[in-house]
């Protein structure tokens, strides 16, 4: 069960949040016509059942014989897979197989670092671009292929390879055909940051043991969770008529520090265009108390936050306050949000029971119907992202250049 709180501490009215109803169905009507990248909308048109079956069986070869999953992307290609990853591994501990990413940098220090650490295990890798064109994933690929041909024959490659792509043509797609990699397919109708619970985040999550199956209900599940989509992505965009440019996605389990990650490019690149949008940053407490919480308190008062927090976590009592530290935990974030409050900063509040595939699925769909729900209502197409065209146009010149 997920719990939401968009009223202790925010400053918004009823009558305010009334005044979008007409615009909210309008809304409503135009994204279940599906007319644009909207298949996430429905977890059947997330993956099919046939590749559902797929996945599930090349996952489960790969985790009988790798040491570790190599995936390949940037952006949305691997954001929602480690955010989720993230929740579930260990902090002292890896799961076997270990899911490594790669390909989200242009770092020779990280590529050269990661190549010694493979040394002696085996290897599979995951790339994912739905063109193959893209510089970082290109490059990642070119050297980690250029390691693993050292060691496997290009029989052994071909099952060690796994692509998930556009399903007809583009570069990897070509490679993969002429390679004989196996593929999986990126749905035409879902952009990269929407693609968590398509095969491209389903794959690595399922070769590191977490059920896509219990993924994708928790998702469905999330359908009676609508409401409360919305009402978030309206009062976001009160708070933003108001000044607010600044939104802080705050946890207080470091395991969803990366989820956060995922957040921020989910609403920046779906809101952030013509000249409109807010600024998403994150914060891990109770570590970023001690230092960005003193401008949240007494700094410019241009942010928001939209805090998570997992009510369940491990069981520890802690004999001098006769309490459990989870429930300390707790009760701390919402004493912060008090003192927020008190300092006219508004907290919204997310509240998942505990960290299982159901829960997480819902909230990986709640929040893409709001990222998507609040594009809309700044009257902005929120599934394109052309800014991010220009620097790559730069650096091919560059390159060419050279």
């Amino acid at each position: 069960m997920i719990k939401f709180d968009f009223n202790t501490y925010v400053d918004v009215n009823e009558q305010d949040k009334e005044s979008y109803k007409q615009r909210v169905e309008k809304i409503k009507e135009t994204m279940y016509k599906k007319e644009a990248l909207l298949d996430w909308l429905d977890t059947d048109t997330c993956i099919s059942n046939e590749e559902l079956k797929k996945l599930k069986k090349v996952a489960s070869e790969v985790r009988k014989d790798a040491d570790v999953l190599i995936v390949i992307g940037i952006g949305g290609s691997y954001l929602g897979a480690k955010a989720i990853y993230d929740m579930f591994n260990g902090y002292f501990t890896n799961s076997k197989p270990e899911i490594i990413f790669a390909g989200f940098n242009m770092s020779a220090e990280y590529a050269h670092e990661l190549l010694e650490y493979i040394k002696g295990k085996s290897v599979y890798v995951n790339v994912v671009s739905k063109s193959g064109t893209t510089l970082e994933p290109s490059v990642a690929l070119d050297v980690i292929l250029k390691e693993l041909k050292k060691r496997y024959t290009n029989e052994e490659l071909k099952k060690r390879i796994i692509a998930t792509t556009d399903k007809e043509k583009g570069t990897l797609k070509e490679l993969a055909n002429k390679e004989g990699y196996t593929t999986f397919v990126v749905p035409d109708n879902i952009g990269g940051r929407y693609s968590v619970l398509s095969p491209v985040g389903l794959f690595p999550l399922e070769v590191a043991g977490i059920s896509a199956s219990k993924l994708l209900k928790g998702a469905k599940q999330a359908k009676k969770y609508e409401d409360s989509a919305i009402e978030y992505a309206v009062i976001r965009d009160i708070l933003y008529s108001r000044g607010k440019t600044i939104e802080s996605y705050t946890v207080y389990e470091p395991k969803l520090y990366y989820f956060t990650e995922w957040l921020k490019q989910l609403f920046a690149e779906t809101q952030g265009k013509d000249g409109k949008g807010i600024f998403p940053v994150s914060m891990v407490n109770t570590r970023d108390l001690h230092s960005l919480g003193q401008f949240i308190q007494e700094g410019n008062k241009m942010i928001f936050e939209s805090v998570l927090v997992v009510e369940n976590t491990r069981k520890l009592k802690l004999e001098h306050y006769k309490q459990d530290l989870s429930a300390i935990n707790v009760m701390i974030s919402d004493r912060v949000a008090q003192a927020h409050k008190n300092g006219e900063v508004s907290s919204l509040f997310f509240k998942i029971e505990k960290i299982d595939e159901e829960h997480v699925g819902a909230l990986v769909y709640l929040f893409e119907f709001a990222a998507a729900m609040g594009g809309y209502l700044l009257d902005v197409y929120p599934f394109d992202q052309p800014g991010v065209s220009e620097y790559k146009r730069l650096v091919n010149e560059s390159l060419e250049v050279r």
